[in-house]
C-alpha cells in the first residue's frame, strides 16, 4: 500500500488520540504511537527508516549549534505577525527553542502537549519557550491553539533559519508519494517538499547553547524532563 486509505487515516486518528491521553512518558507515547504507524501504514514506516538511514549516513543535524557555542540569532513572525527575536528573549532569562514540522505531524503534536504541561514549570524558572515551523501564520495559529500552547509559535517559511542551522531536510519523491494526501504546499506556501529536523535548543542569557537535542528520526522527541533539568541548569548559570 503506497497511498493512505480513508479507513486507515482514521485508525491512525484513533490511534494517536489513544496515545495522546495514555499515562506514560512522552517517549511511551511516541513508541505506542509508532508500533500503531508500522502496523496501519507500514509503507510510510519504511519509507521514513530509509530516509533516516541515509540522513545518519550523512550527519543530518550533527553541524547543528553544540553545547558551548553560539545560538544564531533569530527574528520571526509569530502567529499573530508580531515579529519575535532571539536577543530580547534572553535579555530576559534562558529560552528553549524547539523545532516541529507541522501541525499535521502526530509527533509533533505529541510533543507539544508534553511541553505544554510544563509551561508553568519553565516559567517559574525564568525561562521562555518558542516553538518554530516551517508553515504559515494560519497554521501556525492552529498549532498554538490545539495545543493550549500560552509560548509563541514562530514561522521560519522556506526554511531560512533551519537552513542556517544545518537542519533543513528535503523530502524525496517516495516520502512525497506517501505524503501525497496532506497539502503541505499550501500549509508552506511553497511547494519545496523542505522540512527542519525536529531539534530542541536551551540557551542561556549569554546566547549560548547550554543543551541540545537533534535526532533525524523525527518519531523521536527530547524528553521533558530532560528538558526540565536542562532549564534549571541553565537558569543557574
Amino acid at each position: 500500500m503506497t497511498q493512505l486509505l480513508p479507513a486507515d487515516a482514521e485508525r491512525l486518528r484513533q490511534a494517536f488520540l489513544r496515545c495522546r491521553d495514555m499515562d506514560g512518558t512522552l517517549g511511551e507515547q511516541l513508541e505506542a504511537y509508532a508500533a500503531a504507524g508500522r502496523e496501519i501504514f507500514p509503507a510510510y514506516s519504511e519509507a521514513v527508516d530509509r530516509l533516516v538511514a541515509r540522513l545518519r549516513e550523512n550527519g543530518g543535524g550533527e553541524r547543528a549549534p553544540r553545547p558551548g557555542e553560539i545560538m544564531p540569532l533569530f527574528m520571526l513572525p509569530d502567529e499573530t505577525g508580531r515579529l519575535v527575536n532571539l536577543e530580547s528573549l534572553t535579555a530576559e532569562g534562558p529560552v528553549v527553542v524547539m523545532f516541529y514540522r507541522g501541525h499535521w505531524c502526530p509527533y509533533c503534536r505529541l510533543s507539544v502537549n508534553a511541553v505544554v504541561q510544563a509551561q508553568d514549570r519553565m516559567k517559574a524558572m525564568g525561562a521562555q519557550v518558542v516553538a518554530i515551523m516551517p508553515e504559515t501564520q494560519r497554521y501556525a495559529e492552529q498549532f498554538k491553539s490545539e495545543s493550549g500552547a500560552r509560548f509563541p509559535v514562530l514561522t521560519d517559511l522556506d526554511n531560512g533559519y533551519a537552513l542556517s542551522l544545518n537542519l533543513a531536510i528535503w523530502l524525496g519523491p517516495e516520502i512525497q508519494r506517501l505524503l501525497s494526501y496532506l497539502d503541505l504546499s499550501g500549509f508552506h506556501g511553497n511547494d519545496g517538499w523542505v522540512l527542519p529536523i525536529p531539534a530542541t535548543f536551551v540557551v542561556g542569557r549569554d546566547g549560548i547553547v547550554q543543551t541540545r537535542f537533534v535526532d533525524p528520526d523525527f518519531r523521536k522527541r527530547m524528553q521533558v524532563d530532560e528538558l526540565i533539568a536542562a532549564v534549571q541548569s541553565a537558569s543557574h548559570g
